[in-house]
């Protein structure tokens, strides 16, 4: 995760710090996956789950900050083109290809409205309740919200939206915090895969990567933005 970025609040813990005293002797990683409905993920963090195209918007880090949004018509009908323009077969790979573009398309749409445009890529500590800024809580909530816009209007044919989820590396201290995901399940293969937006600026594609395989050692290992 590097130094740039660190994983914002396990229960809303800022920088985890009781948790990391709990494991400091730990020289594993951690993986926290829920085996619940992705409304537990909202529940936790005290977020509205998205009802059709209205979503809760998480800022401010760890959702201390939350906006109401709603995608409107001529949104969805944008998202419609961009799902047409990109997927070039019926594919589960190209249908992640598409995702990765509309979610880019949705923070900014987002962005611009709510004024997070300017999200950094990083962390930055001193950010905490700053408006303008996201932390991979509000990232992760986010993009499982957008997700279940996009599922909502049936454009997910080989993927369901799965529950966020965690991974640490807390015995390598500040590097290794607590960071989170959100998370599609392919529906052939039972395959999970990191949707990740959190490593980048605001509107950038996220990275779509296996779970397995999903979780940022230092910024020289930092997964691609899916183009």
């Amino acid at each position: 995760m590097g130094l740039q970025r660190g994983g914002m609040g396990w229960q809303r813990s800022i920088g985890c710090a009781w948790l990391a005293a709990v494991v400091v002797a730990s020289l594993g990683g951690c993986t926290h996956e829920r085996l619940g409905a992705v409304d537990t993920h909202f529940a936790d963090f005290k977020v509205n789950a998205p009802v059709k195209n209205r979503v809760s918007v998480c800022h401010g880090y760890t959702c201390k900050i939350q906006t109401k949004f709603t995608f409107a018509e001529a949104d969805i009908a944008e998202l419609k083109a961009i799902f047409k323009k990109v997927k070039k077969a019926a594919t589960a790979g190209e249908e992640r290809r598409a995702v990765a573009y509309a979610i880019g398309w949705m923070e900014n749409r987002v962005g611009k409205a709510i004024g997070t445009g300017t999200d950094r890529a990083g962390m930055d500590f001193k950010a905490s309740g700053d408006p303008t800024q996201q932390d991979c809580v509000d990232e992760s909530t986010n993009t499982t919200s957008y997700l279940l816009v996009l599922e909502n209007n049936g454009f997910l044919k080989h993927h369901s939206v799965g529950t966020p989820f965690a991974k640490d590396q807390l015995w390598r201290g500040v590097s290794g915090w607590t960071h989170w995901t959100a998370v599609l399940k392919e529906t052939a293969s039972g395959q999970k895969w990191a949707v990740d937006s959190w490593i980048y600026e605001n509107g950038e594609n996220p990275a779509i990567v296996e779970t397995e395989k999903w979780y940022i050692d230092d910024l020289a290992s930092l997964p691609s933005s899916t183009k």
